[in-house]
């Protein structure tokens, strides 16, 4: 049995990359960017209005009339977002111009309209305090040939703005890892069928399948396999033909049918670890052959929840090349909390409320309703029994 942050580390060291694909940047929302994007110009493009108003000699003005004094600009056009200005601003002039607009030569400010009011036709009477020039200058958010986004981010409906604004338009993402799913048990029926005496139904399949579609991933399932080992065997193979990743769960324990591990020594799979000091999860099973690689869960739905969202999605994202840790909060305790073994590292399902973290009712490894109400999995360190109101935990949000 090795600690989990050991197991974690082997499987995080494994040195798969998968290749990239060129997407649609309206597909790319979710995808592990495989490319550093550069700006291909600056941004702003030209100086812009930051408001509605009008383009002036605004430092001509304070200097001849002082904070709280009045002007009065002779109006030359009316400049909307989109147009190219026609006149440059001379002393005593003003351009009318939109949020958004090209500032016109010769201006150094906009007054917001706020701030004026009409005195004629063409005449402009403008009383306001000297509290910046309005304007969006040409680059100071983006030079030409910057780095807009870096490779390994996951992308986000931002960084689609940003990949648009550059004009990306088919970005270079890391092709989705192929993930197949066993699951193993003479006891298990599909979720379709009404269980015989001494069966229940197979929640895992789903619940693994909608976990590496959330990542995302490919997920393929290849059924029920029996308790016998030549059947695993034969499905082992054929998965890991099909599949960068095969997830089973199942079989990896310790009792008379529990048979995984060793089918998977037979298939030429090396193991890297069979049994981690967590709970739940400590007959957790990994193992590679070539560039494939094998998770053997436990087939205890928590279990293999819990170790999906704590190694596998790891993994899965560090294969797309994904450089974002994932996040773990650390927040106090809402009331107080204990536990009566402490020689593993337990993961207790938690509700985060408030600024506060307060566990769940929580029955064990089958208790997978508990999750249905979880925003977080708190992190209960070897040997800490007791942890007291206020005291600060770690917790992975759900």
């Amino acid at each position: 049995m090795i600690l989990f942050e050991d197991a974690l580390k082997i499987v995080l060291s494994q040195p798969l990359t998968m290749e990239g694909e060129q997407v649609p940047i309206s597909d790319s929302s979710g995808r592990i960017l495989a490319e550093d994007l550069f700006s291909d110009m600056d941004m702003p493009p030209f100086d812009k209005s930051a408001v509605d108003g009008y383009a002036c000699r605004l430092s001509e003005i304070f200097q001849k009339t002082g904070l709280q004094d009045v002007a009065l600009l002779q109006l030359i056009e009316t400049i909307p977002a989109g147009a190219v200005p026609k006149k440059n601003i001379l002393s005593g002039q003003c351009s009318k111009i939109m949020t958004g607009a090209m500032v016109p030569a010769g201006a150094d400010g906009v007054i917001m309209v706020e701030e004026t009011e009409m005195a004629g036709e063409k005449l402009v009477r403008v009383s306001c305090e000297n509290t910046g020039t309005n304007i969006c200058y040409r680059g100071e958010d983006i030079r030409m040939g910057d780095v807009v986004l870096q490779k390994g981010i996951q992308i986000t409906p931002a960084h689609v703005a940003v990949m648009a604004a550059v004009g990306v338009i088919n970005p270079l993402v890391a092709r989705f890892p192929r993930v197949g799913i066993i699951s193993t048990g003479d006891e298990l029926v599909e979720p379709g069928v009404v269980p015989g005496m001494a069966q229940i139904r197979n929640s895992n399949a789903l619940q693994l399948e909608a976990q590496v579609k959330a990542v995302p991933a490919l997920p393929s399932y290849y059924g029920i396999v029996p308790d016998e080992g030549s059947s695993l065997r034969e499905i082992i193979d054929l998965a890991l033909a099909d599949n960068e990743v095969v997830l089973l769960t199942g079989g990896v324990s310790m009792g008379d049918f529990d048979f995984v591990p060793a089918i998977m020594q037979e298939a030429g799979i090396e193991i890297l670890f069979k049994s981690v000091a967590i709970q739940p999860g400590k007959p957790t099973v990994f193992g590679r052959r070539d560039n494939r690689f094998v998770f053997g869960l436990p087939g205890n739905p928590v279990s293999s929840f819990v170790l999906f969202e704590m190694m596998v999605r790891p993994f899965l994202r560090r294969m797309m090349g994904c450089n974002t840790a994932p996040l773990v909060l650390t927040l106090p305790m809402g009331v107080d909390f204990s536990r009566r073994k402490s020689i593993r590292k337990s993961m207790i399902p938690v509700i985060l409320r408030d600024g506060a973290v307060f566990p769940i009712e929580y029955h064990g490894s089958a208790h997978i309703n508990a999750y249905t109400i979880a925003n977080g999995i708190m992190q209960v360190e070897i040997g800490i029994t007791t942890i007291h109101k206020g005291e600060l935990v770690y917790v992975r949000p759900l």
